[in-house]
């Protein structure tokens, strides 16, 4: 027969929460590698976090989709190079890869376009890079006007005459305010330099439409020169993973000691079917050999059968990798691309390409190395301020409520113990790392804990001084206190749930401590906390006033029944 409401069995309970506690530590010792220990965070174990930031052609934000697709396409090269542990999250228009331990330096490679494209080399020349300084009687470039005009030098036919040094004509209309440029490392200011750059590397008129026409060819050459002359190779390329395949491009080798004018893109790397390093003994260097699709080999056939004696350039992010010279037809669909790798960059190089290219270009990697050594003082300090404020709460509740306050020491020490449980676990199925905004989620929910025996507590003491016993209180005041304490949990667990869904990185893992900590405070406190009290409450030693700490109330009590026994006597006579 069931107990009467607010009854219950308390052994039952306690046997449920063993039972829970048995299981839980069954799967941290029986399955996975065994070990109970959590999965710790970057700041704790150290390692390396790389923030890529996307760019786009008009500086506008990049397409969800797009951050997306670039996301798997990341997580796939982390997977193909084998970093255990390893995130990689979505942080607004960044992505986010976090690598623990000491492999963060193949995290920053991840980020690499990786956009590779094959082209015929129309002219190549070594890059003689000129002083900036402007020598003592050269003109200005054709193309610019004089700035302010020189005295009695007469304007050009056809152009407007120059507005005389400081100030405007009498009668001119006023000069219009320029736009101020953008700022430095600015959305705009990428969109602008990627726009420059192409106006001056993929001009079309670089290639003649028709090479039978002798006079297009001598105008395509003579453009040609004037932009290798102005172009400069530089090692933050604003057109890397930004040029267009059907265009010519002006590009530079990967050491920059050569400049090229390249045609039109006749092989895209999508055309790859696989990619692998290896150190080829006859050239001595580490190369990446390429094996194409059925689609790719045709064409890479057709071009080097069409094309021998000339140059074929290997082109990755807008970067000449190589620019072999075509000796003989190659029809099997395999290549290779030297460039004077490292066995590390050949086998980084083998792997981008061997995943696809990412959809979006991203700005130079943000790689921030993290040492364990910060994070555990930091979590030293944490876990100092946890416990004094741990301490300052067992003396509190064993000053306030005596034996309950004994009874809530020992609660949330329970609550301790499956909360460990749950998060070595969580860590071995989900890949939940424990960083420091994970600390303070806990530490808080040591509080929110503590408040719901708080809540039980003194809606047990409301009923003793309403004149009940001890054990007639305790149905009534969990009865009461229960609705209280499922309303607070369930108000801090939306918030984090909120918090969660919302949030990104640490500032989520804090979410995801605190949501979880307060369903876990709900079974200690209706599996472990209120079925103790009951039996305290059963118990003539343990209710003992002197022990529980009860007895104020009780007197309080007692006077209040024996005033309202009187008082009902008066009103009878």
């Amino acid at each position: 027969m069931a107990p009467p409401a607010g009854q219950i069995r308390p052994g039952r309970y306690l046997a449920f929460f063993v039972l829970i506690v048995i299981g839980l530590y069954s799967l941290v010792f029986f399955t996975g590698n065994g070990k109970p220990t959590p999965k710790l965070g970057i700041e704790l174990q150290g390692g390396t976090r790389v923030t890529l930031t996307a760019r786009t052609l008009d500086g506008g934000e990049p397409p969800k989709e797009a951050l997306e697709q670039a996301k798997t396409i990341i997580e796939t090269r982390v997977n193909g190079i084998g970093v255990a542990g390893t995130e990689v999250v979505l942080d607004g228009n960044n992505v986010v890869i976090t690598v623990p331990g000491e492999q963060g330096d193949q995290a920053k490679s991840l980020g690499q376009t990786a956009k590779l494209g094959f082209r015929k080399v129309a002219t190549v020349q070594p890059n003689t890079p000129t002083p900036p300084q402007q020598q003592p009687g050269t003109q200005p470039p054709a193309s610019q006007p004089p700035a302010g005009g020189q005295p009695g030098e007469a304007p050009a036919a056809g152009q407007p005459s120059a507005p005389p040094a400081g100030g405007s004509a009498p009668g001119a209309a006023p000069a219009q305010e320029q736009p101020a440029p953008p700022a430095p490392g600015s959305p705009e200011a990428e969109a602008q330099a990627i726009q420059a750059a192409k106006a001056l590397r993929q001009n079309p008129a670089l290639v003649a439409a028709d090479p039978a026409d002798q006079a297009a060819v001598a105008a395509a050459q003579q453009l040609q020169q004037e932009t290798l002359a102005q172009f400069q190779c530089t090692p933050n390329d604003p057109l890397r993973g930004n040029d267009d395949p059907a265009l010519p491009l002006v590009a530079c080798l990967k050491d920059g000691s050569q400049k090229f004018v390249l045609e039109p893109e006749f092989l895209p790397g999508t055309m790859i079917d696989t990619a692998s390093s290896g150190y080829d003994s006859q050239r001595g260097g580490y190369v990446v050999d390429l094996s194409f699709k059925a689609d790719g080999t045709k064409a890479w056939g057709d071009f080097t059968s069409a094309n021998v004696n000339e140059q074929a350039a290997f082109v990755l992010d807008t970067q000449v990798v190589s620019a072999p010279n075509i000796t003989v037809p190659i029809l099997d669909g395999r290549t290779q691309i030297t460039g004077g790798f490292t066995q590390s960059e050949a086998k980084n190089l083998a792997d981008v390409l061997k995943y696809g290219s990412l959809p979006l270009s991203f700005a130079s990697s943000d790689a921030t190395t993290v040492s364990a050594t910060l994070g555990l003082a930091s979590l030293q300090a944490g876990l100092i301020a946890g416990g004094i404020g741990l301490l300052l709460v067992f003396v509190y509740c064993l000053f306030y409520y005596r034996l309950l306050g004994v009874l809530t020491i020992l609660s949330l020490g329970l609550s301790g113990v499956i909360v460990y449980g749950v998060l070595v676990l969580l860590g071995r199925w989900i890949n939940f790392s424990l960083d420091l905004a994970g600390v303070a989620g806990f530490i808080i929910a040591i509080g929110v804990t503590a408040d719901s025996f708080v809540v039980f507590f003194e809606r047990l003491k409301d009923e003793m001084r309403e004149g009940r016993s001890f054990r007639s209180a305790v149905p009534r005041g969990w009865i009461r206190g229960r609705r209280t304490i499922l309303a607070s949990d369930a108000v801090m667990f939306l918030a984090a749930a909120v918090l969660y869904l919302l949030a990104v990185g640490e500032v989520r893992g804090f979410a995801f401590t605190l949501g979880m900590s307060t369903v876990l405070d709900l079974v200690v406190v209706f599996l472990v906390t209120h079925p103790l009290v009951a039996m305290v409450s059963k118990s003539k030693t343990l209710s003992n006033p002197k022990i529980s700490g009860l007895g104020g109330v009780q007197r309080v009590g007692s006077q209040r029944r024996t005033a309202k026994v009187a008082g009902a006597t008066v009103k009878e006579a």
